[in-house]
Order: C-alpha cells, then structure tokens, then sequence
C-alpha cells in the first residue's frame, strides 16, 4: 500500500500528469453529457409511441445500444425510433469503441505506468550512503565494470540523464539514478561526498565537466576518467581527476605483448604492497614445451607461476600445466625475483617478418609505439588518409581488399593484430586473415567481452576486450588495499590467518588443493614474505596474499575463516 501510495504521489505531482487527467475528465464529462441526452430523447421518442419507461430503463437502453451489446428487449416502433437508434448506436461505436480506449491509454494508462517506473528510479540516494561508487556513463566498459562490482558486492549507483535510459536500465536490473551530469545538486543528490569514488566513461568534454563539477561538491572523493588522447589527459587531472586511464594506449601495450620476437622480458602488469604481478612470453626460451613442474621457475627464480593465457584464456597453473610456444606465464615475485627470472629466460628473438597492425587508431598507434620500443618492425594498415604519420611503415587502404594486404606483405608478417573499433569488422578480418596465413599468429581487439568467444571461433589466436581491460584498471583503483584484479575473475586479496590455520604450513593445510587459492605472500609484522616456504608454520594473525577466482575466496574462507 506504501509502495501505491508514493507512486500515486508521483503521479500527481508531474505537471502532465495533472493535464492529462484533466482531459481524460473533460472527455468523461462530454461522454456522460452525451450519455444523458440520449437518455432524454429516448423517452421522449417513447412516449411519441406511446410507451412509457423509467429513468433507469432509459439509461440502461442507452448504455447497450451505445455499446452495441443491444439486447432487444427494448426496440422503437417508429421510423424515427429506428433512425435515432442508429445515431446512438454509431456514436457509441465512435466514443465508447475508439475513442475512450485512445484516451484512457493516451492520458491514465501509458502515463500511470511510466510514473510507476519512474517511481521506482530515485532521483537521490539515502542519507546514510557510504563507500559507493558512482558511474556517470553506460557503455561496455562501465557494463563490465559493474559485473567486477557485483562479483566483489560492492555498491555502486549509474546516474543516467535521460528518463527512458534510466527506466530502460532499471528494468534490466542496474541500479539507476537519476539526475543532470553538470549539475551540483545532482551529486550531492547522490552522496558524492561520501563515495569511495565517481568513474566517468563518456567523451573526454564530458568527463572533463563531470570531473569539474563534482569538485564543486567535494574536494576529496577519487575520481577517475577514461580519455582519449595525452592533451585531453592533462586537462581532465585540471578539471579534478585523480586518475585518468587511457584505455586505448593500454590496450595497445597488452595486445603487443602477446606478439613473438623482440625483446620477451616479464613486463610488470599490476602490484599489491610489495608483489609485482607480470606477464612473460616465453616464445625461444627453454621453458617451452616443460610442464610448470619442471621448469622448477620457484626455485630457479623465486616467482610463483600464478596461471597461464592461451588462446585469450587464461588459467590457474598447475604441476602439469604445459608451457608451449603461444604460452604467456603469470608471474608474481618481488622486483628482484621478476629482474632474476629476466635474467634468466631472457631472449632477443628476431621476428621472421614484420607485425601486421590493421587499423592506425589509438590502439594500433599504442601497439604501434610498443612494438618499436622491442625492436619489432611492423606495418600498419589504415583506410583514413589523416591517419597515416609514416609512408615508410603506413600503408593508406582498406584491409578487406587483398591487393592493400599484399603491398603490406602480410605473407611475409610474422604477426597481425586486429585493432579496429568495430568488433563485426574485426571477426571479419581475423576470418580473412585465418584464410591468407593458416599458419600466423593473429592477435585481435574485441570491444565488447560477449564477441571474445566468437573471435577466438574465428581464427584468433589471443583475443583482449576492452571492456575488460578498462573495468580491471578502474577496479585496481578503487583505492581498496586489499584486493587486485590480474584477470576477469582472478584477484589477488589478503586473509586473515585463522585459529584454525595457526600452526599448520601452507603444504600441511593443502590451501591450494582445499580451495583453489595460491599463497603468494604472507605479511607480518609490517614485513611481507614474497612466495613463504611452503613448509614452515604460519603465525597467528598473520595476513595471507593469495590469488584466485571469488569462488575459491569463498571457499577459503568457509574452510579457514573461522575458528
């Protein structure tokens, strides 16, 4: 009844709510008026014939032959009886039949209903809300970043400007508010004094005015913007960034990484307190074609071989994992541990052909510059006249058209990368690709994270989402100690050793075959341990780093996390 009660309000409160009401009871007004003169005229055409009926009766003839119900069990004699008969009768089908369904839809129902939505959508946020995130933008970043703040069940809000957005996204299960971008009030509408954070994911001038104007409501909540371009970078840290992440470029460092040849030293993707988490591709060395037990990587370098990515997948290590040429390892150790494993696996690995980069956008460009800094040539394919920068290394064309692949001596590429902003495109050149070089690594762009599957089908090698890489790197700027995102579903995150886990070493109490979780670090007294002795005993109170999935989290904290 509450519930009822307040959208009633609602209703009533909205201006057109109240007109349209007023012409749904102009229309009943004419109606009934109508209604009535027909009632009239009906017993004066009866008592012309002489017959006489009651009030009600003439109401009630009225009201069938007007509904076109017409019993027949009351029916004029005369011609004229008849012709008035079939007035009401016409005029009934026009105002009962069309008329009043339209109006009723038009000016109650449609509008009741929109109020009933609308007052499900909040335009503020309780009082008491604490260490939430805002999110200003719905795109397929701020989608996958949401599904990351569900998994860690963290509170966010999704303000939206538009009404039909807003009411759009309710129905399919976000939390929507509603209220002007550049507005003051609307942030302090939401909390934004006492939120952990505001991300904002739009075009680098409305980042730049959300950014400004949340820093008229509060001088200290983080925020953190997407942006474009370096320029644009430095004017949103003006406007009152904290973090500007520029997905493009990191995008293009990742894709990059995954490619053979050149330089394949670990390069660092992450860290938490004293744990560098990087990346190794160990195409030429001599850990291919080992298992992850023989490579002995522990004892040879100190670092913990957290998981593996093949074929864009990426999973937990295990004894009997096989390292292969495609293979990237998941590295954590100290800085001294990750510069011991380069020394060791270390190799420059001369490219047979040059990197095919399609498309000489921001992620091409990224891929681009990272490729020249290893040493790597490559070529890039781009169909925009002002995108090209080098005749030498540019070629101006479309990459569907062979002729243009050929001047850029795909045959010869000893890799591609698929880089457009369009994820049909890239399906579409990755199948055309897989076609000309059965044989080369192709490594592809997906923007939305449901088309990874569908380009790995396709013929791709490694497949990276930027959705995926942009909710990881405003996940990992949460300012939450406690947790780091390496990959969609894996974090690295701190525990509490237990009662029950004191005393026991991390071999005795079977972690990882008990619940799917790595020790990589044990913190105490202020100190922290990278990769502990497996068989020495753990303190009481002592703080655990692991990696795992949420599940296995969970899993360690139903077995370890009491008692």
């Amino acid at each position: 009844m509450k519930t009822l009660t307040t959208q009633i309000i609602y209703f009533l409160r909205q201006r057109p709510s109240r007109m349209n009401i007023a012409n749904l009871l102009r229309f009943l007004a004419v109606l009934a008026l109508l209604i009535v003169a027909y009632s009239i005229l009906f017993h004066g055409i009866m008592l012309r014939e002489g017959r006489s009926y009651s009030w009600i009766t003439g109401f009630y003839w009225t009201m069938t032959v007007m509904s076109t119900l017409g019993f027949g069990d009351i029916t004029f004699e005369s011609d004229l009886g008849k012709l008035f008969s079939i007035v009401v009768m016409i005029s009934g089908v026009l105002f009962l039949l069309i008329l009043f369904p339209f109006t009723f839809i038009e000016f109650f129902y449609a509008p009741w209903l929109r109020a009933q939505a609308e007052a499900r959508t909040p335009t503020e946020l309780p009082a008491e809300t604490r260490g939430h995130v805002i999110l200003t933008h719905f795109d397929s970043v701020v989608k996958a970043l949401i599904k990351r703040l569900q998994q860690l069940e963290h509170p966010y809000a999704l303000l939206v400007s538009d009404m039909s957005q807003a009411i759009e996204l309710y129905e399919q299960g976000y939390r929507v508010v509603i209220g002007e971008l550049d507005n003051p009030e609307t942030y302090r509408r939401i909390r934004a004094a006492s939120a952990l954070l505001v991300a904002t994911t739009a075009d680098d001038r409305i980042n730049t005015n959300v950014a400004f104007t949340v820093r008229e409501v509060s001088e200290t909540v983080s925020i953190i913007a997407t942006a474009s371009s370096v320029g644009s970078a430095d004017i949103l840290k003006l406007a009152g960034c904290n973090h500007v992440i520029q997905v493009g470029e990191m995008l293009g460092q990742a894709l990059a990484r995954r490619t053979l040849g050149g330089e394949n030293l670990a390069q660092a993707i992450g860290h938490l307190d004293q744990i560098l988490v990087a990346e190794a591709v160990v195409s030429g060395t001599s850990l291919v074609d080992q298992t992850i037990a023989q490579a002995r990587l522990r004892e040879r370098a100190g670092v913990s071989v957290l998981g593996v990515w093949e074929r864009g997948q990426f999973q937990l290590s295990r004894p009997e994992t096989l390292i292969q040429e495609g293979t990237v390892l998941v590295l954590a150790g100290s800085v001294g541990q990750i510069k011991q494993y380069n020394t060791l696996f270390h190799r420059s690995q001369e490219a047979n052909g040059p990197i095919l980069i399609i498309g000489g956008g921001r992620v091409g460009r990224a891929a681009a510059h990272a490729l020249a800094e290893r040493r790597v040539p490559y070529r890039v394919v781009e169909r925009a006249p002002e995108q090209i920068r080098d005749p030498e290394t540019d070629i101006l064309g479309d990459a569907a058209d062979s002729e243009v692949l050929k001047r850029a001596n795909i045959m010869e590429a000893s890799g591609i990368i698929v880089t457009t902003h369009d994820d049909d495109t890239n399906i579409y050149l990755t199948i055309y690709c897989r076609r000309l070089r059965p044989e080369v690594q192709i490594i592809s762009r997906a923007v939305r994270e449901r088309n990874v599957a569908t380009l790995h089908r396709a013929g791709a090698n490694f497949v990276m989402s930027y959705a995926s890489l942009g909710a990881n790197a405003i996940i990992n700027l949460l300012d939450r100690d406690d947790i780091l995102m390496v990959a969609e579903g894996l974090d690295i995150f701190r525990l509490t050793v237990s009662s029950s886990l004191a005393g026991k070493s991390i071999a005795e109490a079977a972690v990882r075959s008990q619940t799917g979780c790595t020790v990589v670090g044990l913190s105490v007294d202020g100190g922290v341990q990278i990769n502990p002795d497996p068989y020495l005993p753990l303190p009481a109170q002592a703080e655990l780093l692991l990696i795992g999935t949420q599940e296995a989290a969970r899993r360690f904290q139903k077995i370890y996390g009491h008692g």
